[in-house]
């Protein structure tokens, strides 16, 4: 997936080596299949750590959106003002719209679920839509100008992940904790699947479609990352097109590169980062730090960090340390983070529910 050679990457460590020489061997597979290949683009990092260094957070960046946890947060896709929301461990869903005087601190909340919300995302399309799904068996679409939540999915219990699987978002892959993926079209009445697969793994913790060909989607299972063709998986036992091995404890999260596809970036509880080693490891009342790409970069992701003084984390894929979010207003493990879609603007959220927010004052609010 990511095709270097191995003196592009310095310094890495003999394990590391091992991974990435596993990654490279998974380059046949992508040519096999064709993949649609795009010039890699070209990060000016000066130009890039440059806007990093513009987000500052202040006082009145940092604000409680939920009750509890945070498990999943995104921002809302307007380029104009900032609008974010948050899951939490009981069901709850806060939005925060920053510099508003709706709510409480500009804060409206909802409690759509019971469980945890594993996972959300606005809707490409049609931005005014929140989707949400939980651990008790609930996908639910927020209507966020209406404040109203309607049914997408239900089953009896842990819903994990979703992703968007068409460019209209109107199909959505959904993973469960049972090791299944289901695939939700939106336009079908009703709130059940039009096929369920099981994908021959105990659990399935993430899973994120290819930006390009969206008939690939890549999953985090127990111990292994593997990519699969939609159109071939079967009620039991799917097979996967690939694999990606060398995870020595489970896998928390697993996401194609946002412009071309051609890489994938993992996290997971031994310690590492693929492909550069980093402590992910949180103790019990942390959500599990996962790395995320920026999505406005084919090549920069950004993690949580245990680090003290506490900060937040930004790299090249080749494992280049470019930025780190220090602050006096940062005082935790930011467990959740994400950059936003258009604009130069960072949240984080820590286990008490408060969401952080660094953004560049010259675009204003």
């Amino acid at each position: 997936l990511i095709k270097k050679t191995i003196s592009n990457v310095g310094g890495l460590s003999a394990y590391e080596l091992e991974r990435l020489e596993n990654i490279r061997k998974n380059q046949a597979f992508l040519s096999s299949i064709n993949l649609l290949q795009v010039d890699r683009l070209v990060c000016c990092c000066l130009v890039y750590i440059s806007a990093l260094k513009n987000l500052k957070i202040r006082e009145d960046d940092v604000v409680k959106v939920v009750k509890d946890r945070v498990f999943s947060a995104a921002f809302h896709p307007c380029s104009s003002s900032l609008l974010l929301a948050a899951g939490d461990k009981w069901g709850k869903v806060g939005l925060w719209n920053m510099g508003a005087e709706w709510g409480d601190d500009g804060v409206l909340l909802f409690e759509p679920h019971s469980r945890p919300v594993g996972s959300m995302a606005f809707s490409r399309c049609h931005p005014n839509q929140l989707l949400s799904a939980s651990y008790d068996g609930s996908l639910r679409c927020m209507d966020v100008e209406k404040a109203v939540f309607d049914d997408v999915y239900d089953i009896n219990d842990g819903l994990k992940t979703f992703a968007f699987m068409s460019h209209d978002c109107s199909t959505l892959l959904v993973g469960t904790w049972f090791g299944e993926v289901a695939i939700v079209d939106r336009r079908t009445p009703g709130n059940s699947h039009e096929s369920l697969h099981s994908l021959n793994t105990k659990a399935v913790r993430c899973v994120d479609v290819h930006p390009l060909q969206m008939q690939y989607f890549v999953a985090a299972e127990s111990r292994t990352v593997s990519i699969y063709d939609s159109r071939y998986l079967k009620k039991t036992q799917s097979k996967a097109v690939s694999h990606l091995n060398g995870h020595a404890l489970s896998i928390t999260s697993a996401y194609f590169s946002p412009c071309t596809g051609n890489r994938v970036l993992t996290s997971c509880l031994d310690n590492h980062i693929r492909v550069f080693t980093s402590s992910v490891t949180t103790g019990r009342w942390l959500s599990k730090l996962s790395a995320v790409w920026d999505p406005k970069q084919e090549d920069c992701f950004v993690v949580g960090s245990m680090k003290r003084p506490r900060r937040v984390e930004v790299f090249h894929e080749s494992g280049q340390l470019l930025h780190s979010f220090l602050d006096e207003n940062l005082g935790t493990v930011l467990s959740v983070t994400a950059f936003h879609p258009t604009r130069n603007a960072l949240l984080g959220g820590n286990s008490s529910g408060r969401m952080h927010v660094f953004h560049s004052w010259s675009e204003g609010q």
